[in-house]
Formats: C-alpha cells, structure tokens, sequence
C-alpha cells in the first residue's frame, strides 16, 4: 500500500481548512451567544479571505471542509473557496457532536448533507471529516455505504495514509478485538497540528500556546516527516476563524516559508491524494 507521488515529490502537504464558521459554536459547543457567533462570522468574512489570499501567494491548493450550515449562511465566502480551485469536502450539516448520535440520525445527517451539497455546490463530495474529530462504531460503515472514497478524522498513524479498523470488542483482560480493512482510505489527522485547540480562547482562558511554541511543533513535524516518512503525506487541520487572526496568519506564513523553501513537496487537495493510493 503506497501513495505514487509525482515524479521529484518526496512529500505530500495538506493544510486543510474546516470551514466552521457560526456552526461549530451552535453544533458542538451548544452556543448561540451572539459574541460566539461573530466569532463564527469573523472566520467567514474575514479570515477566509485572508486565508485564500495566503494560499494563492505560496501557490497552495487543499481541501475545505464545510458543514453545509456554512454554505448557506456564508454562500459567497464558500463560493471564494471554490473560485480559487480548492476543493470542498463534507464536514457534518451543523458540525453535529457525531459519538452523540444514534445510528439512523447520523444516516440522516449524512444523506441530508450530501442532498445539500448537491443542491447547493452542484457535485458530491469525496471525503468526509467529522466535526470535532470524532465517529461512531457506524461511521465508517455509513461512508462507505453512502460511496465517500476518504475520511480525514482518525489518528491511527501521522504521515501515511491507511485502511482503518473499527475496534469491535472491548476486553480489557485479554486484548481489544479489531474488525475488517474499511473500504474508506483514511488521512490521519492530530490535535498538534490543529490550530483550533492550541491558539484559540475560551471565555479568556489562558490555555492559548505561544505561537513560537506551536509553530516550532509544526517545523518539527513537517522536518520529521520530509525526511523520514519518504513517499508519505502531512495533514494540518486549519480554522479560518483561528489562523485567521492577524498573529496566527502571519505565524502560519513563517510555517509556509519553511515548508515551501523544499522544492519536492507537493500541496495536493485529499481527493488528489486519493487518486494517487495504490493497493498493494
């Protein structure tokens, strides 16, 4: 099982946006304040563009994850996205707490937000990545079902793609049980390169990483893996209403100088990753 990467490309870098806007505040944390949603607004209105316009100056195409929430209360921002040639991944209808739902409402939701996408962008995503990083014993079976080629929410391994297995049986005394290969490839993804839990505030807690901090973290891993995950792919998980802000942008682009600065890295979109996966 290998990713054929383009000739002279030695790694592949994905910085993939999940595009939250308003949602992961009402979705996950269950808000509707009015200071939570402008948050959600800055990063449609503000730290997108900033965003996009990062991208075109490094020359960098990804895949935008987007609850369906988003595309329509922030169509134009959505639009941009799709202007500049990025692709736009399924990211949950209103970035719904998923280990908190039953079978038939995660089916509804995914066959909800897929009508949705279809209505809404005219195409079908390829992959999914669920909101908060988190699945169900079905998930993995409901993609599959419902023909997704990729997932980018587990954290089964950090630079090589891979076919996950749901563990069926728990026991504690004589080892955990794992089921078959998904028929869904899965992009691993890590809460250490997700800027959202190291540079965002909650109520004005302290909890924030300096961003020396965060962006020596990410130089070390995208060093680790250029030089000894050959062939391999690193996948950062980037919030515009996070990296957005001024100080976080511009930390960001010291990361691009960086990575940039090597020539045999490729900045693929996941659906692009995914065409080059090859079954052994």
């Amino acid at each position: 099982m290998t990713l054929r990467l383009p000739e002279g490309k030695r790694l592949a870098v994905c910085l993939s946006p999940d595009f939250d806007a308003q949602s992961v505040w009402m979705g996950t944390f269950r808000s509707t304040s009015q200071t939570a949603l402008s948050r959600g607004e800055f990063g449609a209105l503000v730290g997108a563009p900033r965003l996009l316009d990062a991208f075109r100056r490094y020359g960098i195409t990804t895949t935008w994850c987007v609850p369906t929430h988003t595309i329509q209360t922030f169509r134009s921002a959505v639009d941009a996205v799709l202007e500049d040639g990025h692709e736009i991944g399924a990211h949950g209808v209103y970035h719904e707490y998923v280990p908190a739902l039953d079978r038939d409402e995660e089916r509804r939701l995914l066959e909800l937000q897929l009508r949705q996408h279809e209505k809404l962008l005219g195409t079908r995503p390829r992959g999914y990545r669920s909101p908060a990083l988190d699945v169900t014993d079905d998930t993995l079976d409901l993609l599959a079902e419902f023909g997704f080629d990729w997932d980018s929410s587990l954290m089964g391994r950090d630079f090589t793609p891979y076919r996950p297995r749901m563990v069926v049986e728990l026991d504690q005394e004589k080892g955990n049980t794992f089921g078959p290969e998904s028929r869904v490839l899965e992009f691993p993804v890590s809460w250490f390169l997700d800027d959202f839990p190291e540079l965002e505030s909650f109520k004005g807690n302290a909890l924030m990483q300096a961003n020396e901090v965060v962006l020596a973290r990410w130089k070390d891993s995208f060093d680790f893996a250029h030089a000894r995950c050959p062939g391999g792919v690193a996948t950062w998980t980037l919030h515009p209403q996070t990296i957005g802000r001024a100080h976080n942008l511009l930390m960001l682009e010291k990361f691009l100088d960086h990575v940039t600065s090597f020539d045999d890295v490729w900045f693929p979109t996941l659906s692009e990753l995914f065409d080059c996966w090859e079954d052994g």
